[in-house]
């Protein structure tokens, strides 16, 4: 018989046994890591995380009502991005990071649970601009990404921010400033990812969507770099099986300032940078990467690049398929 899959339905919010629901879900993240061989100091965050909610003389959710995630900080044993974790989990009942690494990401079916938003919309605000979350909903609402997709006029949007007022009460506080990593990094744990994934080093997960026969085949990577902790996997959505790109486009996940961050590495398809991989929306920094370093390992062959001209990089021509920018998730 398959293993049932947990609950995932919001935790009680005032009771002490919400907490025992909330240690389940962050023991089970635990497991997954272990599993798929992340490294073991991630691994005991996540369980001493586990251990001290289950411990606690009162609910998280009281703990986040009064304090904030400050509060949760405060705490022994929970860090930021295990605290973020449990507060997606007493605000919504679900965790993004445990579905993805179950294979079971569905960002269709939470973004739909907004009044006002249905299952096209959905599809559409995922597809388009890459949101995968509630708060990556809000975030677009606020900076007015969300208006430039057809359907949603202003009227929607402002329902779609009171909608997410009441059922995110902690976004509405100033969020810290993204710090982007430096795109270096994300194209080395690319190229670690390809290199793995194709040597058959990497575990695979059983992703939930489009996969009929419920295969195996999606390899995962869990890495670390200096004080980031990252997880690679190749994207599965509609539009990468469309255009043949499930072996190609690499999402990278890395924790960050204000939360979860995503990234999408493709290669080149046309253009001065053809067979490179680039982070995609970071094009010309990765151009100017590859530039610097043919200037300090061939420069007899810099003619091919542009010469020592360095303004070709805002002149190139980019051939891109119409499909994620940071966006894309892997995992569903």
């Amino acid at each position: 018989m398959p293993e049932a899959r947990p609950n995932t339905a919001p935790v009680p919010l005032q009771t002490r046994n919400g907490n025992d629901l909330v240690a389940r879900r962050l023991e089970e993240v635990a497991r997954l890591l272990e599993a798929q061989r992340a490294d073991g100091y991630r691994v005991r965050a996540w369980r001493s995380a586990a251990c001290r909610v289950r411990a606690l003389g009162r609910s998280v959710a009281e703990i986040l009502r009064e304090e904030g995630r400050e509060g949760l900080e405060k705490l022994p044993d929970i860090g930021p991005v295990t605290a973020r974790a449990i507060e997606s989990l007493v605000d919504t009942g679900s965790l993004p990071m445990l579905e993805r690494l179950r294979g079971e990401m569905e960002p269709g079916r939470l973004l739909a649970s907004v009044p006002g938003i249905g299952r096209e919309l959905a599809a559409r605000l995922h597809q388009n601009l890459g949101i995968a979350t509630l708060e990556d909903l809000e975030a677009a609402a606020h900076s007015g990404r969300l208006a430039s997709v057809e359907g949603f006029g202003t009227k929607r949007v402002a329902g779609i921010l009171d909608t997410l007022a009441s059922r995110l009460p902690r976004a509405r506080f100033p969020r810290e400033v993204p710090v982007e990593v430096p795109v270096s990094e994300l194209l080395e744990v690319d190229a670690e990812y390809l290199r793995r994934s194709a040597a058959g080093e990497l575990p695979r997960i059983t992703p939930r969507r489009f996969n009929p026969k419920h295969e195996a085949w999606l390899p995962i990577l869990h890495t670390r770099r200096g004080s980031r902790d990252y997880t690679a996997l190749f994207s599965n959505t509609a539009r990468a099986h469309e255009l043949g790109r499930t072996r190609d486009w690499v999402v990278i996940y890395h924790d960050g300032p204000g939360g979860e961050h995503r990234d999408t590495v493709v290669t080149v398809r046309g253009g001065a940078m053809t067979g490179r991989r680039v982070v995609r929306g970071r094009e010309v920094e990765c151009a100017r990467l590859d530039f610097g370093r043919e200037r300090r390992t061939a420069p007899a062959e810099r003619s091919c690049a542009g010469g020592d001209d360095p303004t070709w990089l805002e002149r190139a021509d980019w051939h891109f398929e119409a499909g994620p920018r940071g966006g894309c998730d892997a995992a569903h």
